[in-house]
Formats: structure tokens, C-alpha cells, sequence
């Protein structure tokens, strides 16, 4: 663990870093919140909420997340993993018997039907939660499996049974276990976490992760109670070069309407202090306030590497999250096995991921570091890397 302390200055330059990108029109606002040592040590607020209406953001703004919902998820997993309902090498078929059968892509003949064959071993639930398993997203049209999951239905499911039964009738994009390719792994899991607990995904959420942490405002939708506080989303206009008003796309409801299936990889809204308590909780071994939420076993389970060197060198990624030596994967989130191969000065195991509404986070257990960003412009090609712009000045604040 680390002796050294946050630097005031340091911090100071973070905010006037994130403040030179809102006045250069790039964001319309952040939050911020940096943890040391178990103590929070620096909030930031800047910006608005609202450019139209100019309304400051606050503290306790509400935002959505997206992806950072999939650690959330893997939490979820580790829960039932601590009580002992699932094993990493299980495969995905004795908890889903719909994916008994599963076949491999290969290619496809000349009247683009699809030639496939066994998998060389069934897709296993480590795989499921690193994204190895074989599947792919179902959002590229030009690509045979995601044309696949659109021509199977797989969005407009009803329910996360039904989800994962029309995955599971569409081939794998490759052998388990050789590639790393972003997918719907993580909204499958919420298949599992429904079978394996009795519970629908957000009511298990709600009463094994957000009650027992006092995440009182985050969840799959947000009450009309709580609407005016949840922050405008924008992307960046190609032409114009400014912010505009962005659509929540990616098949998620109005935000006060509960949706029919909860999202594991991309529904949740939540707050800085929220999601601080959850990161929080994960570098503390699964633990907060004296209120255990998993076990450490199962946290340095989830927060480890699992891919294999040749997967690790493969040249996969996706957005800002590119897999590489020395930054792996971990279940449900990406995790710096060496960072100094990886190229960053983070601390050795930080576990981190970000959403397509621009947010981030880290939790470095070697410098004893939590970090929330929170911000509401879409990830789009060209966004600024602040995770990684954050991660730099908070080793310069490192005095």
C-alpha cells in the first residue's frame, strides 16, 4: 500500500483540467470524486445540466451509466458465487440448457448462409463474465452474428429468459475462450442472476447491492419524483462541433417508465455518491460501513485477470478500452495486470470500466484510489480519453 499522499495542487490542476474542456465547449459539465484510503478527499462539480435552460449540475445530479452498470452486474454474480450457485468453469449451459447445443461460425457459403461447427469446449461462465465466451452485441447489421441476434429478436425480448433463449439460437462468432470481443455477455448474466435467485435482476440489485449500501438513487429507471434532477445527455455534433441533445438510444425506455428487462450491461442511473459507495466497496474486499456485501475471496476473483496472454496480445478492444499486455480482463470489468506494460501509472490490479454516456471510474487497491467521473456527452469516436487524462494527473497529485 502506498505511503504517499494527494497533493492539493495536484487536485487543483485535475479540476482545471476537466474546467478547460467545459469552457471549450467539449462537455456541458462533471462531477467528480477522489477517494484515499478510505476517506473521500475531493469533490468536484462544474458545469451545467442543462445548456438550454444553463441550470448548474450538483452534487447529487442523476446520471446515466451505462456501462458502468456491468460491474454492478459482476457484483451481482459474485453474490451468488460466495453462496456457492455458480463455479468460473461451469459451462453457461447448466444454468441456460438453451445453450446446450451452441454451434460456431466459420464462414458462410456463397448465398451468405452460415457454415458452422461444435465448439471445442462448451462456453463457460468464466468466459461469460470476460467476454471470451463467443457472442458479439447485436448492434452491427454487417456483421453475421449481430445481423443474427436482430433477426432473432434478441432487444426486443420480453423478459431475460426469453433473451437468452434467442442468443442462444443464433451460432457463437468464434471458438470460446480465442478472442476477446465486447458483447451482451454481461445482459445474459442477468439471465443467470434471475434463475439462480428467484428474483427479477432489479429487484436482487435493489436488496443485495443498493439497500445494503445506501445506494439510494440508483436503479433501472428513475422515479418522476427524482426526473428534474437527471442530467440532459449530449453528443457532439460532426459539422457544428457543439454539443446536441442526444437521444438515450442503445433500446433503453424513457427513464421513468421500469423497463420489461433490465439491462446487466447498460440500464442502471446512478450518482457520484452511489456509485463511490459501490467502487468503495470493491476496493475494500466487500465491504462497507460494516455491512458485507461479498466475500474478499470472491472480489480478488472478480477484480484478477483471466485472459490468456495470446488474448491479451490480441489486438481487441473496444472504444477507449483497449485490450493489450498487461491490461487484461477481469469478470465484468477491465483490470491492469502491469501497468507499466499497459502504459499507465495507475497501481498494479486497478479494476476499471466506463459507460457510452461518457462516465468512468477506477479503484486502485495499490495507491488506495477511487475515482467516479460522472458526465452526460455519448462516447462517440473522437471523445477525449478522460479516464485515462484523470489517471495521469492523479499520479502527478500523488506527491
Amino acid at each position: 500500500m502506498s505511503g504517499r499522499e494527494l497533493s492539493p495542487e495536484g487536485l487543483a490542476r485535475l479540476d482545471a483540467r476537466i474546467g478547460r474542456y467545459i469552457a471549450d465547449g467539449e462537455l456541458a459539465g462533471a462531477l467528480l470524486l477522489v477517494a484515499h484510503k478510505g476517506r473521500v478527499v475531493h469533490t468536484s462539480v462544474q458545469g451545467v445540466k442543462d445548456l438550454s435552460r444553463g441550470e448548474p449540475l450538483a452534487h447529487d445530479t442523476i446520471f446515466r451509466i451505462f456501462s458502468m452498470t456491468k460491474p454492478v452486474t459482476g457484483a451481482a454474480m459474485m453474490i451468488l458465487f460466495d453462496e456457492g450457485k455458480w463455479s468460473p468453469d461451469d459451462p453457461i449451459a447448466k444454468h441456460l440448457p438453451e445453450f446446450a447445443d451452441v454451434e460456431v461460425l466459420v464462414s458462410r457459403d456463397a448465398e451468405g448462409h452460415m457454415i458452422v461447427e461444435p465448439p471445442a469446449h462448451p462456453p463457460t461462465i468464466r468466459e461469460l463474465m470476460t467476454h471470451t465466451a463467443g457472442l458479439g452485441y447485436g448492434f452491427d447489421p454487417n456483421d453475421p452474428i449481430d445481423a443474427g441476434y436482430m433477426g432473432a429478436g434478441v432487444w426486443t425480448s420480453s423478459s431475460l429468459a426469453e433473451f437468452s433463449r434467442r442468443i442462444a439460437s443464433v451460432p457463437l462468432a468464434y471458438q470460446p475462450g480465442t478472442r476477446w470481443r465486447y458483447s451482451l455477455s454481461m445482459d445474459l448474466q442477468g439471465a443467470i442472476i434471475e434463475k439462480l435467485s428467484g428474483m427479477s435482476l432489479a429487484d436482487f440489485m435493489r436488496t443485495r447491492i443498493f439497500e445494503p449500501l445506501g445506494m439510494v438513487d440508483t436503479g433501472f429507471h428513475v422515479p418522476e419524483e427524482k426526473l428534474p434532477r437527471l442530467a440532459t445527455l449530449y453528443r457532439m455534433s460532426n459539422s457544428s462541433k457543439t454539443l446536441k441533445v442526444s437521444a438515450p438510444g442503445l433500446n433503453r425506455n424513457e427513464p421513468h417508465v421500469p423497463p420489461k428487462m433490465a439491462g446487466g450491461g447498460g440500464g442502471l442511473f446512478s450518482t457520484l455518491d452511489d456509485y463511490y459507495r459501490f467502487a468503495q466497496m470493491i476496493l475494500n474486499k466487500g465491504e462497507l460501513d460494516g455491512v458485507r456485501v461479498l466475500s474478499p475471496q470472491a472480489v480478488t476473483l472478480m477484480t484478477s485477470n483471466h485472459l490468456a496472454d495470446d488474448v491479451q496480445s490480441g489486438g481487441y478492444g473496444v472504444g477507449h478500452q483497449q485490450i493489450r499486455p498487461g491490461y487484461g480482463h477481469g469478470f465484468d470489468g477491465a483490470v491492469f495486470n502491469d501497468p507499466a506494460a499497459a502504459g499507465s501509472r495507475v497501481g498494479r490490479g486497478t479494476y476499471q470500466w466506463d459507460g457510452a454516456g461518457g462516465t468512468w471510474f477506477w479503484v486502485d487497491p495499490e495507491n488506495e484510489i477511487v475515482f467516479v467521473g460522472l458526465i452526460q456527452r455519448m462516447a462517440l469516436e473522437g471523445s477525449p480519453h478522460f479516464q485515462a487524462v484523470t489517471q495521469e494527473l492523479i499520479a502527478d497529485a500523488l506527491a
